[in-house]
């Protein structure tokens, strides 16, 4: 089943089950879904593909982790607390993310692979968990590691 097809079943099993604010969730993400597919159409594409939903999906959650971390330092825990559970409706859609270890055995992976030896080399390394590991990795986590392991 793909990324849409849950998503619609998600949202029948959430309003059958009166879950209010994965309701609220599941309809903003579908709400971003359509935004998208919109914003693809004038380049001929009529739904965008599982790749785009996914980036589309960590950058809501991005956008979510800001905005709690905001409130949390305004003391609103309550608004911090309805971005937390927004988080977790949208994590449920992503594919399982690789732990630091899977992290550290990937960039190794990528440094052996491009033959990198310097920070001048980050790019070509992050370009190739890019395009091997980018829906299952946390790029936030990536970056420091990299450079570390450059330096």
């Amino acid at each position: 089943m793909d990324l849409r097809e849950r998503f619609k079943e998600e949202l029948k099993t959430a309003m059958k089950a009166k879950e209010a604010e994965k309701v609220s969730t599941l309809r903003m993400i579908g709400a971003k879904l359509k935004d998208l597919d919109i914003g693809a159409r004038p380049k001929g594409i009529e739904q965008v593909g599982e790749e785009e939903i996914i980036a589309m999906l960590k950058g809501m959650i991005k956008s979510r982790r800001e905005s709690m971390e905001m409130y949390q330092q305004a003391n609103r825990s309550d608004l911090a607390d309805k971005e937390e559970s927004e988080i977790v409706v949208i994590e449920t859609f992503l594919p399982a993310q690789l732990d630091d270890a899977g992290i550290a055995k990937a960039v190794d992976e990528a440094m052996a692979q491009t033959g990198a030896a310097s920070v001048k080399d980050m790019g070509k390394v992050m370009a190739f968990l890019k395009e091997n590991y980018g829906a299952v990795i946390d790029f936030s986590k990536v970056n420091p590691l990299v450079k570390a392991k450059l330096s």
